[in-house]
């Protein structure tokens, strides 16, 4: 019984919130399609569809194995889903949205992270009825954190840092960062109930790259560096020891010292290439909490146990 729970609730994931037909996932999970046509009616009539979808049991022991070697608060994974990548940043951004939605009282404070799966989690809550929040940005870059022009509802008010992501000197960096305008937003960082980031990979389809902030020479200097991955574009090493760039002393973002002292930080990844991304950002200790896929959790598990990670 309880495997057939487990699953009609991977059945309800794929189809309600991946977005897969019926078909798809008879073939992605192996079975008739006529079974997963009435798994689901099954799911809505024992009360596992509801207005939320009930996560997949089966990843308790995940979460709670990654909880307990990295030390953090809390876990939560979701069922693997499309191959595609942006399919996949839409479904973890889903299912940070409604994991941050349950967890928020009415009118709070979140801080939000630079980067392409962020910016969608910040449109799931912020399109959700009935619920207020308040937006403060961790980067500069202003057009990042604006609302997408899907919905017609934006339910979130948003303090932003006025100034751009990337400066042309450092000494620019430092004059903005001393502007009363900047200042502001930067000492409403400690306050906020939760601070929300996405995890970067050193990939060619990285957000930092589409996005001109850094060039894939630099990218490929950072690999060579050491460096796996990235958070508010601070890069860093599997152990998780930062990596300094030319670069990152001419952008506007929060410090991970910064990032550090807060409660309650939310890191947000899904796909293949953002596990050594993920393991460097758990060993820095910059994250609290993590919100990631089945298939990349047991990744992690297999990769920190061969590498004696604690």
């Amino acid at each position: 019984m309880e495997l057939e729970e487990d699953l009609m609730s991977k059945i309800a994931w794929y189809y309600y919130i991946d977005g897969l037909t019926q078909q798809q996932i008879a073939d992605l999970i192996g079975i008739p399609r006529l079974r997963v046509i009435r798994l689901l009616d099954k799911a809505r009539q024992t009360g596992i569809i509801q207005f939320k979808i009930r996560k997949d049991n089966s990843n308790t022991e995940l979460e709670h194995e990654l909880a307990r070697r990295f030390g953090l608060k809390d876990v939560f994974v979701v069922p693997s889903g499309s191959e595609k990548i942006g399919d996949r940043n839409e479904a973890i951004a889903q299912a940070a949205a409604m994991y941050i939605s349950d967890r928020l009282p009415d009118n709070a404070f979140i801080n939000m992270g630079y980067g392409d799966t962020s910016s969608k989690i910040l449109n799931h809550l912020a399109n959700k009825q009935g619920q207020r929040i308040n937006v403060v940005s961790l980067t500069g870059g202003v057009n990042y954190y604006l609302p997408n022009t899907q919905s017609n509802i934006f339910s979130a008010k948003l303090y932003l840092t006025p100034a751009p992501f990337i400066m042309s000197t450092k000494e620019m960096v430092q004059a903005i960062n001393n502007e009363p305008a900047v200042r502001e937003i930067a000492e409403m960082v400690p306050l906020s109930t939760m601070s929300v980031v996405g995890i970067g990979a050193m990939n060619e389809t990285a957000t930092v790259i589409r996005n001109g902030i850094f060039t894939k020479k630099e990218l490929l200097y950072l690999t060579m560096q050491g460096a796996v991955g990235d958070v508010l574009c601070h890069y860093f090493d599997i152990n998780g020891k930062q990596i300094a760039s030319e670069v990152e002393d001419r952008l506007i973002t929060t410090s991970l010292e910064t990032l550090a002292k807060q409660d309650n930080v939310i890191g947000v990844a899904a796909g293949p290439q953002k596990v050594n991304a993920i393991i460097g950002a758990l060993n820095g200790k910059f994250l609290d909490i993590l919100i990631t896929e089945s298939e990349i959790a047991e990744t992690i598990l297999e990769k920190t146990q061969q590498l004696a990670v604690p």
